[in-house]
């Protein structure tokens, strides 16, 4: 019975060693391959924060957020000091804010030559033509907004808003008067740029 305990304790002990010898080696393989394997690629973010000032008399202000990830660009705009009702806001031609009426930033962008309208109008609207935005009776509003059609510092002209600027018009766009939609004063103005 000893001469068969022995070496069947011997066996045992030789397999659990080799045993552990191949799952360390497993691990080691295993480690390997991770560090050899490319990770994920990934888009880079790209934001812009716009700071408002006051235009034609306004005490208004505000702030927006551009950001784009993965070729979608969003915005993201609250305000205060506003008065209560709807008011349109547009992309401009120029970052320039520098006229007592808003008017330096010149009129729309409309990089396609295109007929003013509502966003995503088949008869056409100029790529900054965002819309109309509610504000309630205590003077605050926001809008949010998802597009392919713009991108932040792209080659392409026609979808670059770098350069630009965002201006909120007292009043209502319209969306058939032409050029601009009718929307009234510019009251606040903040230039898109790094």
């Amino acid at each position: 019975m000893k001469k068969i305990v022995f070496p069947l304790i011997a066996l045992i002990f030789i397999t659990l060693i080799s045993c552990k010898e191949k799952n360390k080696n497993s691990l080691t393989t295993v480690e390997k391959t991770e560090e050899v394997s490319p990770s994920p690629i990934s888009q880079e973010k790209k934001e812009i924060i716009v700071q408002f000032e006051p235009k034609s008399g306004s005490k208004a202000v505000g702030k927006l957020i551009f950001k784009e990830v993965d070729g979608v660009v969003s915005l993201a705009a609250k305000f205060q000091g506003l008065s209560p009702g709807m008011h349109a806001i547009h992309i401009h031609e120029k970052a320039d804010c520098s006229s007592i009426d808003g008017k330096s930033a010149g009129g729309h962008w409309n990089p396609t030559f295109t007929n003013h309208g509502k966003w995503g109008n088949e008869d056409g609207y100029h790529k900054g033509d965002i819309g109309n935005f509610n504000v309630i009776d205590n003077g605050y509003g926001k809008i949010t907004m998802e597009t392919t059609e713009w991108c932040i510092g792209c080659e392409d002209d026609t979808k670059n808003i770098l350069g630009k600027a965002i201006i909120v018009h007292q009043g209502t766009d319209d969306f058939t008067s032409q050029p601009s939609g009718a929307a009234g004063a510019r009251i606040i103005c903040g230039g898109i740029i790094l």
